[in-house]
C-alpha cells in the first residue's frame, strides 16, 4: 500500500491520518480571550471559495480560523463551505500541513524541495470561460500561496511538515508574506492579535505520541484540550474537597482537647465530636 500515492491534490479527501488528527488538536486547544466561541469559526479541509468572478474556484486549507463571524452559517446551520463574498470576512490564520505532493502549491517559490514528479500537477488545472467577445479562454486558478497572500490577504500563514517537524510562519507585511524567524531548537510562533502562539509540542494525542502543532499562551504554557481541561477542573475540585476535609479533621482534633464546659461555651455539643 505504501507504493501507492497517499493523496491526489485534484481529489477531495485527506491524504493520511495526520491530516485528520492535527486539525482536531488545533481546534480543541484554541481558546481566545477576546472572542467567544459563538463568534469564531474554524474550518478543516473545507472548501474556501475566494473569487466571486470565478465562483467555482476554491482551496481546501488543512485548517483556518475566521474571527468575528457567527459560529453557524447565518447563525442557524453548520457550514458546508466558506464563501468569502457571502461571509464578508476573510480568514485570519491559515495552516497547511505539508506533504511531498503539495509543497509547491502551499509554499510557492518558498518551497524547499527537490524536483518531484507527481501524477497531478495543480499548475495543469484549467478552467474554460468566455471573454467579452464570447470566445472561450482557458484560465488557471492561482496557487494557494497566491490566494492567501494576494487575494484573501490572510494576515498569518503557517505551514508545518510532519516529515521534518519544521514549523514556518509568514506574516503579511506591505502586501507580501515575510517569513518570521523561528528558533529551530524551540519552534514557536507568536500571534499578538490572538494573544496565543503556535509551537511544536511533543506528546500524546488520541493515543499517538509524536510532535504536534499546538497553541500556547502568553506564559508559554501549552493550551489544554477540552478533555484535559475537564480533567484538570475535576482534579482541582477533588483537591479542594480533600483540603476542606483535612481542615475539618484538624479542627475536630483541636476541639477534643477542650472540656465539655468550654465546648458548650462555644455552642458545640460534646457528643457531636464523638
Amino acid at each position: 500500500m505504501y507504493d501507492l500515492p497517499s493523496e491526489d491534490p485534484l481529489e477531495p479527501g485527506l491524504p493520511d491520518e495526520f491530516h485528520d488528527l492535527q486539525p482536531q488538536l488545533l481546534s480543541r486547544t484554541l481558546r481566545l480571550i477576546d472572542y467567544t466561541n459563538d463568534r469564531v469559526f474554524t474550518g478543516t479541509d473545507l472548501n474556501l471559495y475566494y473569487d466571486v468572478r470565478h465562483p467555482l474556484w476554491h482551496k481546501r486549507p488543512d485548517w483556518f480560523l475566521v474571527l468575528d463571524v457567527p459560529r453557524l452559517y447565518e447563525e442557524t446551520d453548520l457550514r458546508s463551505s466558506y464563501v468569502v463574498w457571502q461571509e464578508g470576512v476573510n480568514p485570519f490564520v491559515v495552516i497547511e500541513l505539508l506533504s511531498p505532493g503539495t509543497e509547491k502549491e502551499d509554499l510557492g517559490e518558498n518551497a524547499e524541495l527537490e524536483e518531484v514528479v507527481t501524477t497531478s500537477e495543480l499548475e495543469s488545472i484549467v478552467i474554460e470561460s468566455e471573454n467579452i467577445n464570447g470566445q472561450a479562454v482557458k484560465e488557471t486558478p492561482p496557487k494557494k500561496w497566491d490566494v492567501y497572500e494576494r487575494i484573501l490577504r490572510v494576515p498569518y500563514y503557517i505551514v508545518f511538515s510532519r516529515y521534518t517537524n519544521r514549523l514556518r510562519g509568514f506574516k503579511l507585511e506591505g502586501g507580501h508574506y515575510q517569513e518570521q524567524t523561528i528558533n529551530p531548537d524551540n519552534p514557536r510562533f507568536w500571534i499578538p492579535e490572538l494573544k496565543l502562539g503556535l509551537g511544536v509540542w511533543e506528546g500524546e494525542f488520541e493515543g499517538i505520541t509524536r510532535k504536534w502543532l499546538r497553541w500556547y499562551d502568553s506564559e508559554g504554557n501549552w493550551m489544554p484540550t477540552d478533555t484535559e481541561l475537564a480533567f484538570e477542573e475535576a482534579q482541582q475540585e477533588r483537591q479542594l474537597r480533600e483540603q476542606e476535609r483535612q481542615k475539618r479533621l484538624k479542627l475536630t482534633q483541636k476541639l477534643r482537647f477542650l472540656t465539655p464546659e468550654q465546648l458548650e461555651a462555644l455552642g458545640i455539643d460534646p457528643q457531636d465530636l464523638e
